[in-house]
């Protein structure tokens, strides 16, 4: 199983959560919520609305989102569904934990009481120069106040 850490719209309550519950893609259990031990502009860009978080560490905020465990199968079906390599790239972050659910084995439980854990993150180095000029999120929420609703996939 392999970590992830989901800031858009693959989070609980967003619009593509339901890929994360769908076992026929593969199997993501919910491990908790936690923030990027960097900081990172996380910006919403593009005529469809999406949340990208350029990899521009130090700058912008510590991001908030959710950790998962994935299955080799899901952790592929994630791959395609997110553009990688081309759109985003899938990269290790350091990843603190702001509360913790999982069940893992003593190694899992040792990460999450030292609070600071490893998880692959899906963001972008290949992004057009203006999008660094964007408002910058600490948490994307599809329905916040920046006014810019996500465009699902089948509505494009």
């Amino acid at each position: 199983m392999a970590r992830v850490f989901v800031y858009g719209t693959l989070k609980k309550g967003q619009p593509n959560y339901k890929h994360m519950i769908n076992t026929a893609k593969g199997l993501a259990k919910f491990q908790g919520r936690g923030r990027t031990v960097e900081k990172y502009p996380l910006v919403i860009a593009g005529k469809y609305n999406i949340p990208y978080m350029l990899n521009i560490p130090g700058t912008g905020h510590h991001v908030a989102g959710e950790i998962y465990s994935v299955d080799d199968q899901m952790l592929q079906f994630l791959d395609e569904f997110e553009g990688c390599p081309d759109m985003y790239q899938r990269t290790l972050m350091r990843i603190e934990v702001v509360e913790w659910e999982g069940k893992g084995g003593a190694g899992e439980a040792r990460a999450a009481a030292e609070g600071i854990m490893e998880c692959f993150v899906y963001s972008t180095t290949t992004y057009p120069p203006e999008w660094v000029g964007l408002p910058y999120h600490d948490s994307y929420d599809s329905s916040g106040k920046h006014g810019l609703s996500y465009v699902l996939r089948e509505s494009r």
